[in-house]
């Protein structure tokens, strides 16, 4: 008889023989940045998570400093929005001036930057629109325009989220071509149309004014099309893939991490964080336990990179074990 309850008897055991580890270095935390002053909006959807504005904004990086997180993703929130989303790429918008805050407070941590239009656009989808259509080529040009803003404000990464064809080549092109040959693009390379993505709609205020995102964003039944994406983006120059949301697509990550050897990111979204949270406050889950399985089963799909808004909680938990 194969006796495999050998190596489960104790907790040393368990530990000694353990296939898969996760450290707080795998963690990237999500951080929203509103223009404004004074500001500190928890996000009612997303217990725990909040809109800063840049002048409170220590308050978190503290945060995330003690909690020995290596690695952010800004997101920035505007005043002003419209229909080309032109504070996206303005050098002194908001996200820009959060990302120098940053950098000259602490110079060594990983800032990643979401490139999109949603957040700064007045209809709220991830490009230029014509004739209620998503303009795919105009589209590149700006996102190209963000990048490099981004890139002359400190970020290390660029990480384009609008889903838009050859936008990682343009983007590598356009950076290259500005001095920035060392930033690296980390790719939103196969982004579903999710449902999972209501909160951060609320948390970002990019909520489409009409239809839908399903013309640039992936069908969530297609596997091979997410790698011949996955693909698309390597070969255009990306460094670091990703597949979104987490959970639901986690065969999308496992499949493609054993085809293509590419650190892959996964970002654990709003929608499951939320879940998890809910559940927890009911009392009908161990948030700890469940959080710590999910991130596990992240790492152990292939994930190098675990983007979620439970990485200050993790890093203590991982802590304790």
């Amino acid at each position: 008889m194969k006796r495999f309850r050998r190596l489960r008897t104790s907790e040393s055991i368990r530990s000694l023989v353990r296939e898969t580890r996760v450290s707080k270095n795998d963690l990237m935390y999500p951080i929203f940045v509103k223009e404004g002053e004074n500001i500190k909006e928890e996000i009612s959807s997303m217990p725990g998570i909040y809109r800063y504005s840049t002048d409170r904004l220590d308050e978190e990086l503290d945060r995330i400093i003690k909690a020995g997180i290596n690695s952010i993703l800004i997101f920035g929130i505007p005043a002003h929005k419209d229909e080309k989303g032109s504070e996206a790429y303005n050098d002194k918008g908001v996200t820009q001036t959060a990302i120098r805050h940053i950098k000259e407070k602490y110079p060594k941590l990983i800032v990643a930057a979401d490139v999109c239009l949603c957040e700064y656009t007045s209809h709220g989808h991830c490009g230029v629109v014509h004739d209620c259509y998503v303009d795919n080529d105009e589209t590149l040009e700006l996102l190209c325009r963000s990048s490099v803003s981004l890139a002359k404000a400190g970020a290390d990464i660029i990480a384009p989220s609008d889903m838009m064809d050859g936008r990682v080549g343009a983007i590598r092109e356009a950076l290259d071509k500005n001095g920035f040959i060392n930033t690296v693009i980390m790719a939103y390379s196969a982004k579903f149309a999710s449902a999972y993505y209501g909160p951060f709609r609320e948390a970002a205020d990019s909520s489409p004014q009409f239809g839908d995102r399903k013309s640039y964003q992936m069908d969530i039944a297609n596997k091979n099309e997410a790698l011949r994406e996955i693909e698309a983006d390597i070969e255009e120059g990306a460094d670091i893939v990703m597949v979104k949301p987490a959970l639901a697509f986690l065969d999308i990550l496992k499949e493609a991490a054993l085809i293509y050897n590419m650190p892959f990111a996964v970002y654990n979204v709003s929608g499951e964080y939320s879940m998890v949270k809910a559940a927890a406050q009911m009392g009908w889950i161990d948030e700890k336990k469940i959080v710590l399985e999910n991130i596990t089963a992240m790492k152990r799909a292939g994930a190098k990179i675990i983007i979620t808004y439970h990485a200050l909680d993790a890093a203590q938990w991982l802590e304790e074990q």
